[in-house]
C-alpha cells in the first residue's frame, strides 16, 4: 500500500518538507519526496511490522507531523502511486481516503482526472465518447492507441484500469531546493531585503554546488505582516549554480514586486527545475571577472566544507 501525503504547508513552508520527509522514513525507508509539500511513502513492509492497517498507520503520521511541526496534512492511500495521489486530492483534513476497489474508485471519474492525461488528450477522448475513466478502461485497446499514439494509449489503458508501473525511489535528488530568512519583526527597508536574498542564494547555491545540481529558474515568495504572499517566478539564461547570477535574478525579481514600504515578515526563495551539473552547458565568456569570481567562489566552497558554512561569507553579511 502507498500513502500519498500532501502537507498543507503556506508558500514560505517548504523549507520544512526535508523535516517531514525524515519524519515519514521513521516508519518506512521507501519515502519519494515531491516538492513543495508532497511524499510518497510506501508501507507495505510497515504495515505487517507495526500491525496497523494504512489508516491507522496514517492517523499516527498526522498527529506527529501537528505535535512536532504544527502542519496538517492530507492522506490518501492506494495500492500505486497514481491512486494514492489521486485519493489525497480527494481526502478531507483529519480523514485518510484509502482506496480498496480500484475499478470501482476509477469507474464514474472524469478522463482528466487520471495522469498524463491533459487538455488535449483529453478533448481527443471526448470527441469520440471517451469522457469517463470507466469507458476509457472498456474501450479496446487498438482503439485508444490510434486515437493518442501506441506509448500514450497503453499508458492510458493500463491507468484507467487502476495499474500504475510507476515505482516509489527512496533518496530521488529533488526537483526544487528552498529557504527562508524569517524578520525578527515587520521589515521595510529594501537593503534589508536585498541582504536576506543574499544570503538565500549563497545558502542555495552552496548546496546545489556540493550536490552536483543546477537550477533553471528561481521563485522568490514574500510574506507581509498581515499573512499574506506574494510570489514570482523567473527563469535564468542558462541553468546555473553560480551564486553571482542566482543573486542578481533574486535581486531582479524582488524589484519586480515594487514593494516600497511594505511590512515584511519574512522572504522565501526556490531553486527549481533542478539537474545534474554535468549535463547542463554554459556559455563561454570573454570576461575575466566572471572567471575569478567562479574561482574564488570554488575555494570558498572547500573552506565551508572544511570549517562550516560560515567559514566565508559576503562583507555584506559578515558585517
Amino acid at each position: 500500500m502507498i500513502l500519498c501525503v500532501r502537507f498543507r504547508l503556506d508558500p514560505t513552508g517548504e523549507v520544512l518538507l526535508p523535516r517531514l520527509v525524515d519524519l515519514l522514513t521513521e516508519f518506512t525507508p521507501v519515502v519519494e519526496a515531491a516538492p513543495p509539500g508532497e511524499a510518497l511513502a510506501d508501507v507495505r513492509g510497515a504495515a505487517r511490522y507495526f500491525g496497523w492497517s494504512p489508516a491507522e498507520l496514517a492517523s499516527v503520521i498526522r498527529v506527529r507531523a501537528l505535535a512536532l511541526y504544527g502542519v496538517d496534512c492530507v492522506i490518501g492511500a492506494g495500492p500505486n502511486p497514481m491512486l494514492a495521489r489521486m485519493a489525497a486530492r480527494e481526502a478531507r483534513p483529519g480523514v485518510t481516503l484509502v482506496v480498496e476497489d480500484p475499478a470501482d474508485f476509477l469507474r464514474d471519474r472524469p478522463v482528466v482526472a487520471l495522469d498524463g492525461v491533459g487538455r488535449a488528450t483529453a478533448r481527443t477522448l471526448c470527441g469520440y465518447g471517451l469522457d469517463s475513466v470507466g469507458r476509457v478502461a472498456d474501450a479496446p485497446l487498438a482503439v485508444l492507441q490510434r486515437l493518442v499514439g501506441a506509448k500514450t494509449g497503453r499508458d492510458l489503458w493500463e491507468r484507467a484500469r487502476g495499474i500504475d508501473r510507476t515505482p516509489v525511489v527512496p533518496g530521488e535528488l529533488s526537483r526544487s531546493l528552498a529557504a527562508e530568512r524569517a524578520f525578527p519583526h515587520d521589515e521595510l527597508a529594501p537593503a534589508e531585503h536585498r541582504r536576506a536574498l543574499l544570503s538565500l542564494t549563497e545558502e542555495l547555491g552552496a548546496r546545489m554546488r556540493t550536490e552536483g545540481q543546477v537550477c533553471r529558474s528561481l521563485t522568490v515568495t514574500v510574506r507581509y505582516a498581515d499573512r499574506s504572499t506574494s510570489a514570482r517566478t523567473r527563469t535564468l539564461r542558462e541553468p546555473t549554480a553560480h551564486s553571482a547570477a542566482l543573486t542578481a535574478l533574486a535581486y531582479a525579481v524582488h524589484a519586480s514586486f515594487g514593494l516600497q514600504r511594505a511590512r515584511v515578515r519574512g522572504i522565501a526563495l526556490r531553486a527549481e527545475g533542478l539537474g545534474p551539473a554535468e549535463a547542463a552547458a554554459r556559455q563561454l565568456t570573454f570576461d575575466p571577472a566572471d572567471d575569478k569570481a567562479r574561482r574564488i567562489e570554488a575555494v570558498a566552497d572547500r573552506a565551508r566544507a572544511r570549517y562550516g558554512p560560515r567559514a566565508v561569507l559576503p562583507g555584506s553579511l559578515a558585517a
